[in-house]
């Protein structure tokens, strides 16, 4: 570089430039380049990450910007700029190079720091933006950004889940312009699970006897993360009805990879085991405990559980396809596994790996895999639909026989043009692609980001839709296409974007809830088989737990459409591990029974429960935030308990003889605090608050309160709550609720069934579709596909 220097000199003849800076600008990427003082994190602690961006031989011009950018669905804490000395502040600051003989400084005078959740384009959404204010920066000077600045503060928490590669790219606008370039390399950061936390047991929920039960085990961090490279061993026993030890055994763990195993081997005679799995050596580690019910009346072999919707990262998920399918096996213990692409996002090349990986993965007897298209239309053109595609030929994505492509449009970061290549746009040529073998594809609508409008209906094509997902619970949406006469089962799955499939763990922020879960009537474990079963309805919906829910009408399953002669007797069967607390069934005209376990069981003397839910809105940032008080005048408060509650940084905590203050998120959920409560009929309880949404751009410590109720409070007397057993409050948005209700304290059933008459009314449309709904104590939930009655007068 020094004689390239030199010879332009030479070249030049007399001339005036500073000396070595010609060679300094050379020595320097245009755009510049930047470095981080760590490599290596554990998901959800806490640290400051120092970004430092040495500016490139473009310099930045007065009035520009740069961006340190990174995934949309991170859910890294909210960057702040308004208190040095709170968590997760954001600091940037100058610091000139050295000058060269004759180089002028730069004339910046300050930079402005600020955080936008949509500052970048998708994948990498959020930005740290920092502006240049009144001069420019010279070629070789730094700007350092701190998240979670140290100096008076506490720091940044991480982001909370698994990522190999979690990176932060930076863009430059070094002409001022606002376009920006890529700055090379960018920072690539290893975030690895913590410390084990509890023991992960998931399984079938029940098997006909002498048949096998496989389940998988595993250590989760605190966050609900696989960790690694254990080593040391797993203790599992297992209890029949009168709790008599009919199983146990150690397992070991690897020493190296998940802290994964295999358990067989259980007993299958008829009866319901209790199984539990602890770590003897490990005492802080909480134990899993389950349910496993071997029955031979049960309609198939066992209770299958699918995830059909999973993103790996080469759309907008974490880790590879090959990490989420070996996850949703090992780790999730499922059984059917949907690999998801968004269809304007995919390139042909990551489109093929997936594909691929899914032909890698598919063990037919063990492990089913499918390739899935997300149709991405916004709600206008019908919104996501996702399309199984069930049969074993190569799928009709992203180019027909014809090589004409049927995505949505190609719109990609990886695109060669500028220009919107449109491809299946509105929803209508959606199902013109792949109308003519309707047979080999489930296309099955939910409501995610682009959220599904029920304007829309294929009959043959639609066979499910999904209600619930790590974006929340839909209950709305099955009550909605149930009421216009669709015939749609009911699905759940994770939309996952976090490298952790099958049910996975909630994290913060946007996908805030478990991920949900499609139970699975098959006869057996096969694309074909269950193919079948998934275009029949033969299906429940689970909010991420392995639960069951079964309905029939004689010989008649959920998901089915038959003709019955005079009235109908439905008679179901719920299977879970929490204790069902509240069972109701739905027809087109909403609630036909319910039952009140609290109630049949009979309440406590002191026991009540404050619960709150729902979510602002139905669309995408749809999420409440809560901070709360709950007051008991005139009461004693003995001991309380928070239930529902997803992760650590939703809390309840005592303020005080009379208070309990509560904060946390929901995403049409409901979290709840369980209180024993000394004189209750001359108390009085009022609950009181703040409902809080997205923050997009500007300072999340100031909060952007919900504009149809920013606040709440609610008062009820203990006379009125032990004469009415339960009473709730609406607070509008979709379906915001508080709830105070009275507490049984006797064990709920993990295993309850029932029955239940339906008059011989048709709807207008022609049947009567009937089905129900289960929730747990913790508010875990499973819905039923239908069963579509049409009543023969």
């Amino acid at each position: 570089m020094a004689a390239k220097g030199a010879a332009l000199r030479k070249r030049l003849g007399p001339h005036v430039a500073p000396a070595g800076l010609y060679e300094r600008h050379k020595a320097l990427p245009f755009a510049g380049r930047v470095s981080c003082n760590v490599t290596r994190l554990e998901a959800g602690s806490w640290s400051e990450i120092v970004l430092d961006y040495e500016v490139g031989a473009s310099g930045i011009a007065d009035g520009a910007w740069l961006k340190a950018t990174f995934k949309f669905y991170s859910d890294w804490a909210l960057f702040q700029t308004s208190d040095p000395g709170a968590a997760n502040y954001i600091s940037a600051e100058y610091h000139a190079a050295p000058l060269v003989p004759g180089q002028s400084p730069a004339t910046i005078q300050s930079l402005n720091v600020r955080f936008d959740q949509k500052g970048h384009e998708r994948p990498f959404q959020k930005a740290v933006i920092v502006d240049v204010a009144d001069g420019y920066l010279n070629a070789g000077d730094h700007i350092v950004i701190r998240l979670g600045d140290r100096r008076r503060g506490p720091g940044t928490r991480v982001q909370t889940f698994v990522e190999d590669q979690f990176r932060f790219r930076f863009y430059v606008d070094p002409l001022g312009t606002s376009r920006f370039v890529a700055v090379p390399g960018g920072v690539v950061i290893d975030i690895h699970a913590g410390a084990p936390a509890r023991v992960l047991l998931n399984g079938p929920r029940f098997v006909q006897p002498a048949q096998s039960a496989p389940f998988r085990l595993s250590l989760q961090d605190q966050w609900g993360n696989a960790c690694r490279d254990a080593g040391g061993a797993v203790r599992v026993r297992a209890y029949d009805e009168g709790e008599q030890l009919v199983y146990e055994h150690e397992l070991p763990l690897p020493a190296v990879g998940w802290a994964s195993v295999a358990l067989t081997g259980l007993p299958a005679t008829p009866g319901t085991l209790r199984i539990v799995a602890d770590v003897p050596s490990l005492r802080d580690v909480r134990a899993a405990e389950v349910f496993l019910t071997v029955d031979a009346t049960l309609p198939v072999a066992r209770s299958l559980y699918a995830d059909l919707h999973v993103h790996a990262h080469d759309t907008v998920g974490t880790n590879s396809p090959a990490y989420n399918a070996a996850y949703a096996r090992d780790i999730g213990g499922i059984d059917v596994l949907g690999y998801t692409a968004n269809d304007f996002q995919i390139t042909d090349a990551n489109w093929q790996l997936g594909v691929d990986t899914v032909e890698q993965f598919n063990e037919p007897g063990r492990f089913v895999v499918y390739p899935v298209q997300e149709w991405c239309g916004s709600s206008t053109a019908g919104g996501d639909h996702n399309v199984v595609f069930l049969g074993d030929e190569r799928p009709g994505f992203p180019y027909n026989a014809r090589g004409e492509h049927n995505r949505t449009l190609v719109w990609n970061e990886d695109m060669k043009g500028a220009a919107v290549e449109l491809g299946r746009w509105p929803v209508d040529e959606l199902w013109d692609a792949y109308v003519d073998d309707a047979a080999h594809h489930l296309v099955m609508p939910h409501v995610g980001g682009r959220r599904y409008i029920p304007d829309w209906h294929h009959p043959e094509l639609e066979r499910l839709v999904e209600i619930a997902s790590t974006w929340g619970h839909f209950d709305w949406l099955y009550r909605d296409v149930i009421a216009r006469g669709y015939q749609l089962g009911v699905a759940a799955s994770g939309d996952e974007h976090r490298g952790r499939p099958g049910g996975g763990a909630p994290g913060v922020s946007v996908f805030g809830v478990h991920g949900g879960l499609t139970g699975v009537l098959s006869d057996s474990l096969d694309r074909r088989s269950v193919g079948e079963a998934l275009r029949a309805r033969r299906t429940w919906a689970t909010t991420g737990e392995h639960s069951a829910a079964l309905v029939r009408c004689g010989e008649f399953w959920q998901g089915d459409a038959f003709t019955q002669r005079g009235p109908a007797t439905l008679d179901y069967r719920l299977l879970g591990r929490a204790g069902w607390e509240y069972v109701a069934a739905f027809d087109h005209n909403g609630l036909l029974v319910e039952r009140n376990l609290h109630e049949e069981l009979g309440y406590a003397e002191r026991l009540i429960r404050v619960r709150w839910g729902g979510a602002r809105i139905r669309d995408r940032y749809r999420w409440a935030s809560w901070q709360g008080r709950i007051r008991i005048v005139n009461g004693t408060i003995n001991n309380f308990g928070a239930a529902g509650f997803e992760h650590l940084e939703e809390a309840a905590w005592r303020t005080g003889a009379t208070d309990i203050e509560f904060r946390s998120d929901t995403y049409g959920d409901a979290d709840s605090i369980e209180i024993d409560v000394s004189n209750l009929a001359r108390a009085r309880i009022v609950i009181e608050g703040t409902i809080d949404g997205f923050v997009k751009v500007g300072d999340p410590l100031q909060g952007n309160p919900f504009a149809h109720a920013p606040t709440f409070h609610w008062e009820i007397s203990g006379a009125e709550l032990l004469a009415s057993g339960t009473a709730r409050h609406e607070l509008g948005g979709t379906e915001l609720f508080l709830a105070v209700e009275r507490l049984t304290d006797q064990p709920l059933p993990a295993d309850l069934t029932g029955s239940f008459d339906v008059a011989a009314q048709n709807a207008s449309f022609g049947f009567r579709p009937v089905y129900v709904f289960g929730r747990q104590r913790d508010d875990s939930k499973v819905w039923t596909s239908a069963q579509f009655i049409t009543f023969d007068s």
